[in-house]
């Protein structure tokens, strides 16, 4: 194998298709030469399987792989045992104590060590503005770029303080993205002068601070770029701007580009030249063996026909290999096992962050002493996608014992995360039955039978309190005299916080 398929290899980071090990995979990895892993729920059963997998393909291909993963805390966890799920980062900044963020980067990096994780694709350092913003929402610290770079920047010195290199993302700021980069192409029209005023300063402070990598972003930004291409391809703002007019000396990763974004503009092919010529160092193929096989082959295929400069590609794998041998071993710290003090931490943040929306009846705390009602979604439905805690997956359980621990005893009804027209009726007629409800509200502003379900309890309950469980946009459709209240997220500890603060305030 020459060294240009060596070289190549470096910069390719792929995903595995489930939690075991196949030929495919070893051969996927050899044939590439690809150098680095991100890890998924889909590949992650127990820390003893993980570790199994992670040692098999390294045995197998004889070398060491730089291991990635998406933690952000949250709602995105991708290693949902022997780790603390923390709140989201927009509760954190809410809690508005950055040694919170501090404790929270050196208890995650200990724990993802011991998992055998080099890099995490955290921190969110995109800041959220009055523009509705899908997809990143509590995943922000929030609106103020201030509180945005206190958090973050803690939060990197806490992960590379505790042995996990940081990646902070998605650079240079979408938390204004009118559309969601999964799925489509978004166009964000702010010219430099306001990325500078709002957007950039988190990511300009990581730099400063020595953030390990810098994650870049999808959408088009065109008084940045006038050739209006997508970020990823933009050498203007990758390698002009953030390479030499920053001086960022760092990593500079890619977007998943499998993402409904790039798929939109070119075949991965081409999108994988691209993001090379504008200035990238690691390149995420995260899904599918063909995309990953035509992205080896398309990388390797510029180098050769010369469309490539050699010298930045020896420049890029140098700066790889350098982050990947801060790493001496692949397990450090022990055992896989949560960090002793991290769920008290978590819970801390979560009731620090806890706030009233809308301000509600007077009269609610005396009718939650009477009937109660509880309308809640049925996580259980989300855990085959998403990582949900085994408590909130037992769903009428755990709010008899939520509600249980204040002396009430409520009557639950539970729903689709998009509620049938039946759940509906049922839950409007416990409404009627009940002295005050509780509705657990998953998103009303994206789906419109949650909306429907919010309409018909808002018409029907004598007093009602409504609980923000994602993104705090539907605070807009509470009606007056409607209590909303919200901790920024579903985690277990940020329910827990605000039933507390429902029942005891």
């Amino acid at each position: 194998m020459s060294d240009l398929e060596t070289l190549v290899g470096e910069r390719l980071v792929f995903g595995l298709s489930g939690p075991k090990l196949t030929d495919a995979d070893i051969r996927l990895f050899r044939d590439t030469r690809a150098g680095g892993l991100i890890l998924y729920r889909r590949n992650f059963e127990t820390p003893e399987q993980h570790a199994r997998l992670l040692q098999q393909l390294e045995s197998a291909l004889g070398r060491r792989l730089l291991v990635t993963t998406d933690h952000e805390g949250g709602r995105i966890v991708m290693l949902g045992r022997a780790t603390t799920i923390f709140p989201d980062s927009l509760a954190l900044g809410t809690a508005g104590d950055e040694s919170f963020a501090f404790h929270q980067g050196v208890f995650e990096a200990r724990e993802l060590r011991r998992l055998g994780v080099d890099v995490n694709f955290a921190p969110v350092l995109d800041v959220l503005t009055e523009r509705y913003s899908p997809n990143i929402g509590i995943r922000s610290y929030g609106k103020d770029p201030a509180v945005v770079t206190r958090n973050g920047i803690a939060r990197i010195k806490g992960m590379q303080k505790g042995g996990l290199s940081a990646c902070a993302k998605h650079f240079p700021g979408k938390g204004h993205s009118p559309l969601d980069a999964h799925l489509r192409l978004p166009t964000i029209d702010s010219t430099w002068a306001e990325m500078r005023a709002t957007h950039l300063p988190p990511f300009l402070a990581a730099v400063e601070e020595g953030v390990d990598c810098l994650m870049t972003s999808h959408p088009i930004y065109p008084n940045l770029d006038s050739t209006r291409v997508p970020a990823t391809f933009s050498r203007r703002i990758v390698h002009e701007y953030l390479r030499e007019e920053v001086g960022f000396s760092g990593v500079i990763v890619s977007d998943d580009l499998e993402m409904g974004a790039i798929g939109e503009t070119c075949p991965i092919g081409e999108a994988v030249v691209k993001t090379s010529a504008a200035g990238h160092d690691l390149l995420l193929v995260c899904h599918t063996e063909p995309a990953q096989r035509a992205a080896a082959r398309a990388l390797l295929d510029a180098y050769r026909a010369g469309t490539l400069p050699p010298k930045e590609l020896e420049a890029s794998v140098e700066r790889v290999r350098r982050l990947r041998e801060r790493r001496a071993t692949r397990f450090e710290g022990g055992a896989p096992a949560a960090e002793p003090d991290a769920g008290p931490l978590a819970r801390a943040i979560a009731t620090r962050s806890v706030t009233v929306v809308a301000p509600g009846r007077p009269d609610l705390r005396r009718a939650l002493n009477g009937r109660v009602g509880v309308v809640f979604p049925r996580f259980s439905d989300l855990a085959p996608r998403i990582t949900i805690e085994p408590e909130i997956a037992s769903e009428t359980a755990y709010i008899a014992d939520a509600f249980g621990r204040a002396g009430v005893a409520p009557t639950t009804s539970l729903v689709g995360i998009e509620p049938t027209d039946a759940e509906i009726a049922t839950a409007a007629a416990l409404a009627e039955a009940s002295d005050a409800m509780v509705l657990f509200l998953f998103d009303a502003h994206l789906y419109a039978s949650n909306k429907r379900l919010l309409t018909e309890l808002q018409a029907r309950a004598r007093a009602l309190a409504v609980v923000l469980m994602r993104d705090p946009y539907d605070a807009a459709l509470l009606s007056p005299g409607v209590l909303g209240i919200t901790a920024y997220g579903f985690r277990k500890c940020q329910l827990d916080a605000v039933i507390g603060r429902l029942l005891h305030s």
